[in-house]
């Protein structure tokens, strides 16, 4: 197949009832698409549950709970920063094959999908006939 491969990168979310597409893009290069992935991970991490150091809540309305296991947050923290899994997703798109990474919890899960897009390649513009030839007709 002749032409251009771009990276088509979505995320979505939802629960039991329902899915949201929460963005997407097109990228150039299937390391673009997972850099894309990668920060979205970290923005909806981060907006599901801000790290402690952020001042985001007044000191003292915030108490620990009894750990439950990983939740979606710290299942997107730990996609990010696992090397394995980068690899993995990079030659799953080389070879042509769509990635996804799914971060569950008992709240809802959240979709990190990257599937390469073939461009057919244009034809060429019919070529415009010499200024001679033109005075000619």
């Amino acid at each position: 197949m002749s032409g251009a491969v771009w990276y088509l990168a979505e995320v979505y979310g939802g629960d039991g009832a329902r899915s949201l597409w929460l963005g997407g893009t097109v990228a150039p290069t299937r390391c673009l698409a997972l850099r894309w992935l990668r920060g979205q991970a970290v923005r909806i991490a981060d907006g599901l549950d801000p790290g402690p150091d952020r001042a985001w809540a007044p000191p003292g309305t915030l108490w620990p709970t009894p750990h439950t296991g990983a939740g979606a947050p710290t299942q997107l923290r730990s996609w990010v920063r696992d090397l394995g899994l980068q690899e993995a997703a990079s030659r799953r798109l080389a070879d042509g094959m769509p990635y996804d990474f799914v971060a569950r919890d008992a709240s809802g899960w959240y979709r990190l999908y990257a599937r390469p897009v073939h461009i057919p390649s244009a034809p060429p513009p019919p070529e415009e006939p010499h200024r001679a030839d033109r005075a000619r007709r």
